[in-house]
């Protein structure tokens, strides 16, 4: 006899699993035939603003849960505003230069003295671009 056998769980309709790699890009695909981020913009236009400045992708090592917490943390104030009648359009971030990369060359073993300026800026622009595609 098989465990879910011995339980009494409610009938439903739904999937047992989700599918969720298949089934989010079908719904985003929806989402975005649908333009449903631009009628829920449409709603509340020519309301007063609300506008969080969400920060860069972080460019310079990989994520972690507490970059989720903040993106989620962000997302739901921007989502709310929007549902409390303000014109609140999400308005990200971009930001990939500065020390922070440069330091994780230098901990990954590049001497900066030992290229040129194009060079050293192609490397940090390099690791950069594969830092913001793994997020």
């Amino acid at each position: 006899m098989k465990v879910k056998d011995t339980l009494n769980l409610g009938k439903t309709k739904f999937p047992m699993r989700g599918n969720l790699p298949v089934r989010e890009v079908e719904r985003q695909n929806e989402w975005e035939e649908n333009k449903v981020y631009e009628q829920r913009q449409k709603l509340n236009e020519g309301k007063p603003s609300f506008v969080l400045h969400d920060g860069p992708p972080y460019a310079n090592g990989n994520i972690h849960m507490g970059h989720a917490m903040n993106k989620i943390s962000k997302d739901f104030i921007v989502r709310s505003k929007s549902m409390m009648g303000f014109r609140a359009p999400y308005v990200p971030g971009w930001d990939t230069h500065g020390l922070p990369i440069e330091q994780q060359l230098k901990k990954a073993g590049v001497d900066r003295k030992a290229l040129s300026v194009a060079e050293f800026r192609e490397m940090c622009r390099q690791y950069a671009l594969k830092q913001v595609d793994k997020q």
